[in-house]
């Protein structure tokens, strides 16, 4: 029997799914797989903040602004809307180095696991993959 296909995004992968990078090949690949998309209320907040920046930075024209929030809207993602837990938080940071948000994202998946034990999380952030597959959490 297939394992089902479970997917965390983190910004870093939202974001290459949106705009032109080195990475987006393999971000779109993602996206089209059959599964379970999971966006937390923090990638979504920070992918708005980036869009946004960008807009009011001028870097991109109107319109491909106005196709990135279009897409990411209509992506695949499935928002959740929940808080990881505490202890994972606590004992994640004293393991690894991550910046605060890299380090919310470990622990979200870390929580989900207990749920979704076939969770993975899709990043490109090469310290957040680190730290993910040193607890043992596809990335």
């Amino acid at each position: 029997m297939e394992e089902k296909l479970v997917i965390y995004w983190d910004t870093s992968a939202i974001l290459s799914a949106l705009f032109k990078d080195v990475h987006s090949q393999e971000a779109w690949n993602w996206s089209r797989r059959e599964g379970l998309h999971l966006l937390s209320s923090l990638a979504a907040a920070e992918t708005y903040a980036v869009i946004n920046r960008i807009h009011r930075e001028r870097n991109l024209s109107e319109i491909l602004v106005k196709a990135a929030l279009e897409a990411f809207e209509q992506g695949p993602w499935h928002s959740i809307n929940m808080n990881p837990d505490n202890d994972q938080i606590k004992r994640l940071g004293s393991k690894w180095p991550l910046r605060g948000a890299d380090l919310w994202h470990l622990a979200m998946t870390c929580t989900l696991t207990a749920a979704l034990p076939e969770i993975r999380l899709l990043t490109f952030d090469q310290r957040l993959g680190i730290a993910a597959r040193g607890e043992k959490i596809k990335a």
